[in-house]
């Protein structure tokens, strides 16, 4: 998945990073998009269950943190580190 930096209107910094789940059977999935490592990192999980439906969640082989690297209009996303894939378990915990 590679695309242009988000920008918002109320946003006064772009959305520089993202955590994209990889499937084994299927194209990547955006699931988290962020200002900062640590927000997405901070986010991701319940997005994971609340993007993704049970039969999807079952297909994800990883996570994939990723910032946003170069201009806004000329940049690529890079993979900076795999994210734990959460579990039914780890997030009925959390909440």
């Amino acid at each position: 998945m590679e695309g242009p930096i988000m920008f918002y209107p109320t946003e006064s910094k772009p959305q520089g990073w993202r955590a994209v789940a990889v499937f084994d059977d299927r194209g990547d999935r955006l699931l988290y998009l962020g200002r900062s490592s640590t927000q997405v990192r901070a986010g991701f999980g319940t997005a994971f269950n609340e993007v993704l439906d049970e039969e999807e969640r079952d297909h994800v082989r990883s996570i994939s943190l990723q910032r946003w690297h170069g201009a806004a209009d000329a940049g690529r996303w890079m993979h900076q580190a795999n994210l734990t894939v959460p579990t039914t378990v780890k997030l009925a915990r959390i909440a």
